[in-house]
């Protein structure tokens, strides 16, 4: 029988199913229920040492539907990192590595450009318990005049300068989240590689705004009939998510072999998980879909992989991890080989033409008379 298990940057994970940062990790209550539900690992929402400058609004989410109304097919917030304080996560990490000593839970955290800042907050986390990190370098909004999230994100340099003060500080393993809103994510992606991340997580949210009420003419969500633009996530994102990823994995591949990287975006089943996996990812986050579905949807999703996974014979997912990476070329190549493709049918036509009357078969003359008047 096929195996979910899988262990990542030396994280013992029973499946490769996490919480993605956001809501579904927020509090101690949320983050055990997820993992009695059996998720692989919990990356909570993402902290800061002062969260006093942390105030969300409402409402702050608003949802593209299906034409009938009835799907959800994609989600904007304007939500802002953790409003709680640093105090009352780091008691809520130690309660929840004493509750559950074998589940992996990650430390979602986010600092301004100060190296004290980054320091102190890994020291802490490290000494309640926590088993990795995740730094939060692609909110594509809130807190942008501090200089915090995508804005430090979107810049390589400065990226790769507090990876480097993080990694000279962590004594566990860390991935940098990477923003889709920049030109080339391969950029940041290696920056943060460079620097000496054991992984990266991609995707974030993506820029957007929801759309216009055509009532009130006011953009959605309307707070006091204002609107900022927000993060797009849930099904609609997939497809940029994973071309997102297919660029990760191949650099991966390239130039840093044995780094990690952890898939997200519009990941609601098992099939999605699969085709994350196929393009290089180790593990999948769910976020959005959490918030669908419930935590309850890692069970459904644990057995459309695992059924995957045996009708192709796949026994772990190391059998298939980046098996797709090797079908990607350039359009010049997609020319070359549909040309090569005709090239090859038209020299076997042209063979199948009856060249001398010994050549002739009862059971395709017609076939060799129509060959013929082709010609």
């Amino acid at each position: 029988m096929p195996t979910l298990a899988t262990t990542v940057d030396g994280l013992k994970l029973p499946n490769p199913f996490v919480i993605g940062s956001g809501p579904p990790g927020t509090n101690l209550s949320v983050i055990n229920r997820a993992f009695r539900e059996g998720w692989g690992a919990v990356i909570a929402k993402t902290i800061s040492l002062d969260s006093s400058k942390v105030v969300n609004v409402t409402p702050r989410y608003a949802k593209l539907l299906s034409s009938d109304g009835k799907e959800v097919i994609g989600w904007e917030n304007i939500e802002l990192i953790s409003d709680r304080p640093f105090s009352i996560w780091l008691d809520e990490f130690k309660k929840c590595k004493d509750a559950y000593p074998q589940g992996v839970l990650i430390a979602s955290i986010m600092e301004e450009y100060r190296k004290d800042s980054w320091v102190e907050i890994v020291e802490r986390c490290e000494a309640v318990g926590v088993d990795a990190f995740e730094l939060n370098f692609s909110c594509p909004h809130g807190l942008p005049e501090r200089k915090m999230g995508a804005a430090m994100g979107q810049d390589p340099d400065v990226l790769e300068e507090v990876c480097g003060w993080v990694m000279a500080a962590a004594k566990r393993p860390v991935w940098a989240k990477m923003t889709p809103n920049i030109t080339h994510i391969e950029d940041p992606t290696r920056a943060a590689l460079r620097a000496g991340c054991q992984g990266v997580s991609a995707i974030n949210t993506i820029r957007s705004v929801m759309g216009v009420n055509l009532e009130t003419l006011r953009p959605e969500p309307s707070v006091e009939g204002w609107t900022t633009p927000g993060g797009y996530s849930s099904r609609a994102v997939k497809p940029i998510a994973l071309r997102m990823v297919m660029e990760i994995a191949t650099l991966i591949r390239n130039e840093f072999p044995g780094r990690s990287l952890s898939g997200l975006g519009g990941v609601e089943s098992g099939t999605d998980a699969a085709q994350f996996i196929l393009l290089g990812s180790d593990t999948v986050q769910v976020c959005t879909g959490v918030m669908k579905a419930g935590y309850e949807c890692v069970k459904p999703m644990c057995d459309e992989l695992l059924a995957f996974m045996e009708k192709q014979k796949f026994e772990t997912l190391a059998d298939f991890k980046g098996k797709s990476l090797d079908f990607f070329t350039t359009h010049a190549d997609l020319v070359r080989r549909q040309g090569e493709r005709k090239a090859a049918q038209k020299a076997a036509a042209a063979k199948k033409v009856v060249a001398s009357d010994g050549e002739w078969s009862g059971d395709e003359f017609v076939k060799q008379s129509d060959a013929l008047s082709r010609q």
